[in-house]
Formats: C-alpha cells, sequence, structure tokens
C-alpha cells in the first residue's frame, strides 16, 4: 500500500516543538542541524516507500510460514530485510564502540517511525532486536558484549526477548522455565515461551534469545528470576537445542512471525547468565521500556500511514452533494463537514503523538548524557507514550475504516489492515492497563508526585508563552488549555487521598487518568507547535499553508479533543468506588 513519509512533518516537530539545538553533541558530527538530519531522514523515507511499504499489504495476506521448526518469511521481507541491514539502518542508534553510528534516539525515532508506517510486520523485528541490545549493552559482561554486540547492532544477527509463557502472560511471578548451572559456566535452559515476535525466521544468520528462567535455588515470584543469552547457534556453528513449535494465526501483523519457542526438549539449550542470578526482573525492564516507547511511536506511525489512506480515499471518492451548494453536484467527500471533523481528529491525535513522543527521546537522550531530571522525565512518559499513542491509534485506525464507508469494510482497500494491526498495541510489552497502574502507583504516588509537579510546571510554563500569542485562535487555544491543565490539577490532587482510603479506588481510575495525561500533553504539545508556526509565519519562513495547517489542527483539538479532560477527571475522582465495589 502506499505510504509518504511524512518529512515535513517530522522535521518541523524536531527542528521546532522539540528542539534539535536541545540534544548533546554527537563526537564525531558536533551539533546535528536540520540540513544533516534530513540527510539521514530522506534515504530512509526512500526505504519506506520504495521497498517496505509495497510490501505491506502482500505480507497480510500472505504471513509467514513454518515447516519442520523453521520460518520462511512472506515473500520479499528477507530481501528487504537485507537492504535495511546493508544500508547501516541497524546501527542508527546504538554505540560506536561495537559499531553503532551513535545518534541520537530523538533521530533515531523519526526513522524508526517510517519502517513502523511502512510496514509494521517488518519493523517488529528491528524493534526486539533494540531491547536485546540495550539489555546487553547495560547488564552484560565484556565476553559477551565482545561476543554479540557487533553482530546484534549491524544486524547481521536479530534479538528477541522471551519472556511469556503459557500460564504467565503479565503475571511474571508465574515464570517456571528453568536453567541448570553446568561446570563450564552455562546454563542449561529448559521450558517453553509464547508470543515471541521474530522467534525464529530466516531474515538473519543468527538469533539471539533472552530469555527469562529460575535457577534450581531461586526463590519464589519475581525475586527469583533470571535472565540469560539462549542463541539459536552456538560459537561453534552447532544448533542450539530450541525449536519453533508452532506461529500463532493473529488477527493483525501476519507477516511478523509470532512464536511459540520451546526450550531443551533434547536436554537443555546452552545459555550464559546476564549479569548475576535472580535480577533478571531489573535487566527485563531495561528491555521493557526501550520497547514500551518504541511500541508507543508504532501507534503513532500506524496512526500517520491510516491517515494517509483515508485522505486519499476522501479526495477520490465522489459521493453526495455540496449542503452549501447543491447545485454543483456530487463532490469528493473530503469536502463534507463529517469527513472533515474525521480528518481533522486522524490528523491531531497523530501530531500530538509524534511531538510527545519525540519530546521523550529527546528526554532519553539528555538521560544518557547524564541529566538525572531528563532521566525522571523520561520515565514518566514511558507509561503515558505507550499507553496514549496507542490508543489513539485505535481510534485513528477506526475513524480510518469510517472514512472508506462500506468500502473500509472491505479487505481489499487496506483501512481494515490498520485497524488489525494496530489491535495489539495496548497489549503487548505490558497492556495499557498495566502502563496506567504503573503511571498511578509508581511515577506519580510513589515518591510524593515530585515527578509530576516538575512537568505540571513546564507545562505552566508553556501555558505563559502561548498565551503570547497572537489573535483569537491563542485566546481559545489558551482558554481550554487553561480549564484541561485544571482538571489534570485536580485529579492528581485527589489521587493521594483515594489510595489512601482504598488503593482500588486509585487502580479503578487508573486509565481514566493516564487518558487524561496524554489528552492534556497532547493539547499543549500542538499548542506549542502552533505558536512556533505562528513565529515563522510572521518571519517569513516557511510553507504558509503547512503552517496555517498546523494552527488550525491545534484550535480543533482544544474545541473537539481536549474537553474529553473533564470527563476524565470526574471518572478518576468518583468512578472508582462504584467500580471497586462491583461484584461480577
Amino acid at each position: 500500500m502506499p505510504y509518504t513519509p511524512p518529512l515535513t512533518d517530522m522535521m518541523f516537530t524536531l527542528s521546532r516543538v522539540i528542539g534539535l539545538d536541545e540534544l548533546p553533541e554527537h563526537p564525531e558530527l558536533g551539533k546535528l542541524d536540520e540540513e544533516m538530519v534530513g540527510s539521514i531522514l530522506e534515504p530512509a523515507s526512500k526505504l519506506a516507500a520504495e521497498v517496505l511499504a509495497p510490501l505491506n499489504k502482500s505480507g497480510d495476506e500472505n504471513g509467514a510460514f513454518l515447516e519442520d521448526g523453521e520460518v520462511t518469511t512472506a515473500p520479499g521481507f528477507k530481501e528487504a530485510y537485507g537492504e535495511y541491514r546493508d544500508g547501516g539502518w541497524n546501527a542508527v542508534p546504538f554505540a560506536p564502540d561495537f559499531g553503532g553510528q551513535g545518534l541520537p534516539w530523538l533521530v533515531a525515532f523519526a526513522v524508526q517511525e517510517m519502517w513502523q508506517g511502512a510496514n509494521m510486520s517488518f519493523g517488529l523485528c528491528p524493534l526486539l532486536n533494540q531491547g536485546a541490545v540495550d539489555a546487553i549493552l547495560e547488564h552484560g559482561s565484556e565476553e559477551q558484549k565482545q561476543t554479540y554486540l557487533e553482530k546484534l547492532i549491524s544486524g547481521e544477527w536479530t534479538g528477541t526477548m522471551n519472556l511469556t509463557e503459557p500460564q504467565a502472560g503479565s503475571d511474571l511471578a508465574q515464570v517456571r522455565s528453568k536453567a541448570v548451572p553446568q561446570e563450564d559456566g552455562t546454563y542449561k535452559v529448559t521450558g517453553q515461551k509464547i508470543f515471541i515476535t521474530y522467534g525464529e525466521h530466516d531474515m538473519a544468520e543468527n538469533i539471539i534469545h533472552l530469555v527469562l528462567a529460575r535457577t534450581p535455588e531461586a526463590p519464589e515470584g519475581v525475586k527469583g528470576i533470571s535472565l540469560f543469552i539462549v542463541p539459536k547457534f552456538l560459537e561453534d556453528g552447532s544448533r542450539n537445542d530450541l525449536v519453533c513449535a508452532g506461529l500463532e494465526h493473529k488477527m493483525g501483523i501476519h507477516a511478523s512471525p509470532t512464536c511459540t519457542m520451546s526450550f531443551g526438549d533434547n536436554g537443555g539449550a546452552t545459555g550464559s547468565l546476564v549479569g548475576a542470578e535472580n535480577e533478571g526482573l531489573k535487566y527485563m525492564f531495561t528491555m521493557m521500556n526501550n520497547a514500551r516507547l518504541s511500541v508507543g511511536l508504532q501507534g503513532v506511525a500506524i496512526a500517520e500511514a491510516s491517515t494517509q489512506h483515508a485522505i486519499d480515499y476522501a479526495r477520490e471518492r465522489i459521493q453526495g452533494a455540496s449542503l452549501t451548494d447543491k447545485a454543483s453536484g456530487p463532490v469528493a467527500i473530503i469536502n463534507h463537514a463529517d469527513v472533515k471533523r474525521m480528518i481533522l481528529t486522524m490528523q491531531a491525535l497523530t501530531q500530538a503523538g509524534r511531538a510527545l513522543t519525540y519530546k521523550a527521546a529527546l528526554n532519553l537522550d539528555l538521560a544518557h548524557g547524564g541529566d538525572q531530571k531528563a532521566q525522571v522525565r523520561v520515565e514518566l512518559l514511558t507509561p503515558i507514550v505507550k499507553g496514549w499513542c496507542t490508543d489513539l491509534a485505535q481510534e485513528v485506525s477506526y475513524l480510518g475504516v469510517q472514512v472508506h464507508g462500506g468500502m473500509g469494510f472491505v479487505e481489499e482497500t487496506g483501512a481494515a489492515q490498520f485497524m488489525r494491526d494496530a489491535r495489539i498495541l495496548p497489549i503487548y510489552e505490558g497492556t495499557n492497563g498495566i502502563q496506567a497502574l504503573d503511571l498511578a502507583f509508581r511515577k506519580i504516588l510513589k515518591d510524593g508526585g515530585t515527578a509530576v509537579q516538575d512537568y505540571i510546571g513546564e507545562l505552566e510554563n508553556d501555558l505563559k508563552e502561548i498565551s503570547g500569542g497572537k489573535g483569537d485562535d491563542f485566546e481559545v487555544i489558551t482558554s481550554f488549555l487553561t480549564d484541561a491543565l485544571g482538571s489534570l490539577k485536580k485529579a492528581l490532587q485527589g489521587l493521594g487521598p483515594l489510595a489512601s482510603e482504598n488503593p482500588d479506588y486509585v487502580a479503578a481510575g487508573a486509565l481514566p487518568l493516564l487518558s487524561l495525561f496524554g489528552t492534556v500533553s497532547g493539547g499543549f504539545m500542538l499548542a506549542v507547535s502552533a505558536l512556533r508556526a505562528q513565529e515563522d509565519l510572521e518571519a517569513g519562513q516557511g510553507d504558509p499553508e503547512f503552517l496555517d495547517h498546523q494552527i488550525l489542527l491545534a484550535r480543533f483539538y482544544v474545541e473537539n479533543i481536549l474537553p474529553r479532560a473533564g470527563s476524565y477527571e470526574v471518572s478518576i475522582l468518583n468512578g472508582g468506588k462504584t467500580i471497586s465495589a462491583a461484584q461480577l
């Protein structure tokens, strides 16, 4: 299906809304400016549009194929991965010490958005690989780093996360896989893992599995989990004792092989311990937190693709006369008010999600540079980005089908694929309910609200600047933002008393809290975008049509989407008691 990477939107967000000048200097390239970042994004956009996007629909139709434990990916995927790998794209954000390019995550997110928007089934392979790289880089021994990182970073090998088991979904305390120490320092790993993305495939020479398991003397629960590196092929070239025992038949992402992995059917798969025994949960979160931000980015990417698809259809579909000029005869449906409403909703949510995700990426870069305040900020934003941006992908892809009308319900138009593919996003890498609990209990209540109050302070400063915008648009934007920020403050003030009365009351309202946070944050991001657009218009810089549309989107958002904040406030402060009392 056609996909055009939104380079203008991305570059405006990077340079004017987030600020490339905020990035630390690259050790070799120095300060990254618009021209330099553009030179990176342009060739990536060609690979996305010309190689990956054409495989999206055919991959959905053909899927991956399992025979005798070997997975063959959809036609064209292996060759596309070869182009991706040989172009050096896998190495973009990783450490130069092991062959990476050392580019900031902010730039890497813009690049990765294109892979996910063009073909999410393909993009899942490098997404999971980056989590494995981060875990080994952060917690692996020097020997493990030397053995695995260069090839994982180059893309010659790919990495996976093996966490979930049939009886242990989100509750990792139930993990039963075993790892028995051997005299040579290795471990024999046995057990079954499910829902392993790209656990087996034909695109890379080796697959490096990061596996959660228990040693014989491990304590019960999450305190007894350890992390192990279990490669498909061992250093001597022999096949390890692991096999893909099945592929899931899924609602979407058909071309991404979702594997059931069986370890140790013939005595035990050889693995090496990462870090110390019983510290696996901590190490897992290095992988998981990286993946959670990337999944939020997937939500933005698939929302963008669905929006493009809907706009193209709405411009071509002739249906119904204009209410204001019935004599003109049938017009393209993009001229009808309800279709405009849907498309503007899709655009506004996508733009807001993009800016919020890029903001998290900037803080990730600053945190890697030693900024502790940025570390706290990225920890706060991670569940919001993962949860809200994947929920908005549901709304946007739903509207994408609706814009197509009856044809949206027919697979051949492609609108339904975005909706089917997007549906996994609120589920994997920790359901959005879990993200909401993380936000409420760990990121807000645990430190007495220090981190969140710092963020509120930043929004208040932004509001002062936004209120200086000229004209009726900014009066309206400022008024709605003030009300919505008030709802967020009231909800946060009520959270502590609710938790003291009954933690279940907070848990019941945790998802509305996450939605409130995302909705308000997204509104502020679009308002800042509108302000920068007005500044550029006054300076005579940029495309006036594009800049005017940024102001329009911000006003549309505050009038049509931001009012949801008030209803979320009511649910957070009042709905929990009813839910907690329910006997189901």
